[in-house]
């Protein structure tokens, strides 16, 4: 299955929460419309009347084709007699009966050999199967088959369009009003579902619209959203590339190095592991196993000691294996504990004592069942670890997955991959459309 198809499964929470919010505004104050398929039957209908009778017609020509009494003309087929009177040279000069013979061009292009058998079976042929049965019996048949094909599938299609009804609502403020309020149980944040339901009703006030038609509209302005922060992470040619984690406890940090680790290596890079979380035995060998599966090595140091010189000491290793990429795992740590988050400032200021562009990338893994709590932790942790992109985990645990759309609204930080799941491909580059339509639940176009 592909990771769309995962992520919409999987996003069904966030998706049904949308869709029920949805048929309930819609369904109140909606009117029921029957479906304009009332006019697709009379396309189609004159369609095939019009391209049937056209196949009779072109049959009815060919026959008067044949109409110069082509039978009269095989009268000379008795002449299969004179190629036993045209062996004596005397008898040649009947050519006069080839004048009519330009008529009929088969027996002007054949040899005197092939009209013996062309001419006995072109006069059989030509008078009625070649030319006239084939135009009358398939056009005959095919005008048969069409209409019951058309009335059994078509037509069966169509008169279930018939029978559907769906409801539709003006859209008011009243609906923008309900509308704003299912955005922001989505968790999509106040400021960005004004702004998302302000865009929707642009041009549209007083249109009546459908559940379907009002999910293509939010899934089109999250797409519009999301589309300048979707954007891998970036490679740079400086080896190491040092990748700094962070996060809160049990954002997924650990499981995150391990697939990405996986996924770099199978591209073609080196990569070196740190386990920065000496504080948590269970990281390490989480790691360790990730390691082993990737063909990666991984770092470890005695538990409880401090993860900057850990840190250090990954990257002078990283340095002399000539490795593509270092990625650095650290404890979680919540925004509110001032000591833990200037623990991982230290390991910042240590890190740059050995490349003061390092760290290259600072990875923010976010736990997507935290909801608006991962505004606060983007906030906080931008100013200590200088945050380059995001990875939102979870997202098949929750029913408020929009908050994606409002980190992506406020801060406009990248979000490189977003995963639904244990498995090394449950993580995967963002892709705006994808996530929109699943989010939405409405079809992808």
């Amino acid at each position: 299955m592909s990771f769309f198809g995962k992520l919409k499964n999987r996003l069904f929470k966030s998706s049904s929460k949308i869709d029920e919010g949805l048929e309930a505004i819609v369904s109140d104050g909606g009117e029921e419309e029957t479906l304009a398929a009332q006019t697709l039957p009379e396309e189609p209908a004159p369609d095939l009347p019009e391209e049937t009778p056209q196949a009779p017609e072109a049959p009815t020509e060919i026959p008067q084709a044949p109409e110069p009494d082509v039978p009269a003309e095989p009268q000379p087929v008795p002449e299969p007699d004179l190629p036993q009177q045209t062996p004596p040279e005397p008898e040649i000069p009947v050519t006069p009966t080839p004048a009519p013979t330009p008529e009929p061009e088969v027996p002007g292009n054949s040899p005197v050999e092939v009209p013996q058998e062309a001419p006995q079976e072109i006069p059989a042929g030509v008078g009625d199967p070649r030319p006239a049965a084939t135009p009358q019996e398939i056009p005959l048949e095919t005008p048969q088959e069409v209409p019951t094909q058309g009335t059994g599938f078509f037509g069966r299609l169509l008169g279930r369009r018939e029978d559907r009804t769906v409801v539709r609502r003006a859209l008011d403020d009243d609906m923008l009003e309900s509308l704003e309020e299912l955005l922001i149980a989505s968790d999509m944040g106040v400021d960005t579902s004004l702004r998302v339901t302000a865009n929707m009703a642009e041009g549209r006030m007083g249109r009546k619209l459908s559940v379907p038609e009002i999910k293509q509209l939010l899934a089109d302005e999250i797409t519009r959203i999301m589309e300048p922060v979707a954007r891998p992470m970036p490679i740079y040619p400086t080896k190491p590339q040092v990748v700094l984690v962070v996060g809160v406890n049990g954002s997924g940090k650990t499981t995150t190095i391990g697939k990405l680790a996986s996924q770099f290596r199978a591209a073609g890079k080196s990569v070196v592991i740190a386990a920065g979380d000496t504080f948590r035995a269970a990281a390490v060998e989480q790691l360790q196993v990730w390691g082993d599966r990737a063909g990666v090595p991984v770092l470890t140091a005695p538990e409880g000691s401090d993860p900057a010189s850990l840190a250090f000491d990954a990257m002078t290793k990283a340095q002399h294996d000539g490795a593509d990429l270092l990625m650095i795992d650290t404890a979680g740590r919540l925004q509110n504990r001032a000591d833990l988050m200037e623990e991982l400032a230290k390991i910042v200021r240590v890190i740059r004592k050995k490349d003061p562009d390092a760290p290259h990338n600072t990875l923010l893994v976010l736990d997507a069942t935290t909801g608006q709590n991962a505004l606060s932790q983007v906030e906080t942790f931008r100013k200590l670890a200088d945050v380059s992109g995001l990875v939102m985990t979870k997202l098949d645990g929750t029913a408020k997955g929009g908050v994606l759309v409002a980190l992506a609204d406020k801060f406009g930080l990248p979000i490189h991959a977003i995963g639904v799941g244990e498995q090394i491909d449950d993580l995967a580059p963002f892709d705006p459309e994808e996530f929109a339509a699943a989010l939405t639940g409405s079809n992808r176009s």
